[in-house]
């Protein structure tokens, strides 16, 4: 790997250990905390390749995308971020920096991905930035594990495109989350986003109610699993006759619906139209390094929300780790707030964490 490489981190850790691996792999490495300074180099034509981070003392680092695309087309600029949310995988995306990785991110990795940028800037032409939008709210979609890190960057691929998604997972996920952020990052966030069941499909005029209603937005189908044979056939045909002003469709399934199609049990044209990009959301069992982050941001949405301060003890948040968590993330926000509500203390222990848990026992929300 060869190149010069601009790096930009407030955290004086992160320069050092980018600069040397760097520099080993036979970079040229400028590091700096400020982001004056990374524009500066910029305009002063250094650098094939930027790695910065997104708040720094001086300014935001995903602010400063559409200017270095202005100032140098086809700059590769790969953002690390502590900021380990889907708005930031979005931003990021929708900015077109080359890539993203959360913190802590794995450092051979990311040396991957650099060698990865400097070689597609010398072989692709340059390429013209967008300017990145808002963000559009506070989306309950939290972690900065590899799993939702993959998703996060997944989600921000398909969203702009027209490709029906399908989106699997255990029940209390978050699927239909997923397919909200979708819709509210997409070009088609002012349109309708309209959720269907089979009964919205049953009666004369079912299919032409929901495409009016849905025109030109999202359509979200939850649980397609569930429909009957005949509400599988209205969702074909309704599929079918669609026109130019159709919406996008996306869908939700905890099943496994290839699966399904071998059993008989799901219509095979159907599964085929639903199945343009498949998104699967972990368990939160498989995600135990975002239980902790998920747990604070519920006890502080709940503290916004009803005007309780609650935190957990170290001894409750391990029980937490550990817990199987049948009923997933949506079982943890209820855990959660039914403890804001009766917990008496401003720390919520473990006696209480077990109660609410049902003596430990795995309950469902």
């Amino acid at each position: 790997m060869d190149g010069t490489i601009l790096v930009a981190d407030d955290d004086r850790t992160i320069r050092t250990v980018l600069t040397q691996a760097l520099t080993r792999a036979g970079c040229k490495v400028h590091a700096t905390s400020s982001l004056m300074t990374l524009m500066r180099w910029v305009e002063e034509g250094k650098g094939d390749l930027v790695i910065s981070d997104v708040i720094m003392p001086d300014g935001n680092g995903l602010e400063a995308l559409p200017r270095i695309a202005r100032i140098r087309p086809g700059l590769p600029v790969i953002i690390i971020s502590a900021q380990n949310t889907i708005m930031t995988a979005i931003q990021a995306a929708e900015a077109e920096a080359y890539d993203y990785l959360p913190k802590p991110f794995d450092l051979p990795d990311l040396m991957k991905r650099s060698a990865r940028a400097l070689d597609q800037k010398r072989r692709v032409a340059a390429a013209v930035v967008a300017t990145p939008r808002e963000p559009g709210g506070d989306l309950p979609l939290v972690g900065r594990t590899a799993a939702m890190q993959a998703l996060y960057r997944l989600v921000a691929k398909v969203m702009n495109t027209d490709l029906p998604v399908l989106i699997t997972g255990e029940s209390g996920t978050g699927k239909s989350l997923i397919a909200r952020a979708i819709h509210d990052f997409s070009d088609r966030r002012s349109q309708p986003f309209v959720l269907a069941t089979s009964a919205d499909l049953s009666g004369v005029d079912g299919i032409a109610t929901l495409l009016a209603k849905s025109r030109g937005g999202s359509l979200l189908i939850d649980e397609v699993a569930d429909f009957d044979d005949d509400g599988q056939a209205r969702l074909v045909r309704m599929l079918d006759i669609a026109d130019g002003h159709a919406p996008r469709i996306l869908a939700t399934s905890q099943a496994d619906l290839a699966q399904r199609v071998e059993e008989g049990q799901l219509r095979k044209d159907l599964f085929y139209r639903l199945g343009g990009v498949t998104i699967t959301v972990p368990p939160l069992r498989e995600r135990v390094e975002d239980i902790g982050l998920l747990a604070d941001h519920f006890l502080t949405r709940g503290e916004r929300e009803i005007g309780t301060t609650r935190r957990l003890t170290p001894e409750a948040r391990n029980i937490l780790r550990v817990h199987p968590w049948p009923g997933n993330v949506r079982q943890l926000e209820n855990v959660l707030k039914r403890l804001l509500v009766t917990s008496s203390d401003p720390e919520i222990n473990v006696p209480e964490l077990e109660a609410a848990l049902g003596g430990g026992q795995p309950t469902e929300p």
